[in-house]
């Protein structure tokens, strides 16, 4: 049980980080632009550097988490610290509930009108693997605002975790975060349509906004339990 509880915790996060939709609106912006100009052989390297680049992110944010928790509390979070993180993930369900995503018949996000307009406009240019990982690396930056407490979550768990399984969790929750990008990417490469796939995302924005919202509050509720109240 030692480990279960951490283990968990550190899943749930990455689960709820998953289930933001920023990565895959970025990866069809990008498909859509590459599938005009290259053979679909370019575009799938441009893809999969992108979703390199999510990964990459992932993985060094959550390790400087990691590092910054271990060096500056040398502990977890005590329970006054671990009840504000609490609160911050109910305040983020209600945020992501109302203001998440824009409203409309579409799948835009609250990114500020510029923010979104530059990731357009570095997806349509881009025509490297290079350029395709720091799209990938610029999409997981911009999400900071919804994540950023799911690191601290996931970071603080992994503290409590032998060396060994520190490095293990780690790698699950990045793992975790670029399984759905990994999923359009298979779809798509199977015949799917960049149109019908967005198509299938508005359609289904409202339960993927219920998913991220109750993620939140399912980890808060976690957190609280067998964090707060042990």
């Amino acid at each position: 049980m030692d480990m279960v509880i951490p283990f968990s915790e550190v899943f749930l996060a990455a689960v709820v980080h998953a289930s933001l939709q920023l990565s895959l609106g970025s990866l069809l912006l990008l498909y859509h632009a590459s599938l005009g100009k290259h053979v679909k052989k370019k575009t799938k390297y441009l893809v999969d550097s992108f979703i390199v680049g999510i990964g990459t992110l992932v993985f060094l944010i959550l390790s400087t988490v990691i590092f910054l928790l271990g060096g500056y509390f040398e502990k977890p979070l005590y329970i006054e610290e671990l009840t504000i993180v609490v609160g911050m993930l109910v305040a983020l369900a209600i945020l992501v509930w109302f203001f998440y995503y824009r409203r409309g018949k579409s799948t835009e996000l609250w990114l500020p009108r510029s923010v979104a307009r530059f990731i357009d406009r570095r997806a349509k240019l881009t025509n490297s693997n290079t350029e395709a990982f720091s799209l990938g690396m610029l999409t997981s930056l911009a999400e900071m605002p919804f994540t950023l407490i799911l690191f601290v979550v996931a970071a603080n768990s992994i503290l409590t975790l032998p060396s060994l399984y520190q490095i293990l969790a780690v790698v699950m929750y990045t793992v975790i975060t670029i399984i759905p990008p990994l999923i359009m990417r298979f779809i798509i490469q199977k015949g799917k349509t960049v149109v019908s796939v967005q198509r299938w995302r508005v359609k289904h924005k409202v339960f993927f906004r219920l998913l991220s919202c109750v993620g939140f509050l399912v980890l808060g509720f976690f957190l609280f339990s067998f964090e707060v109240l042990k």
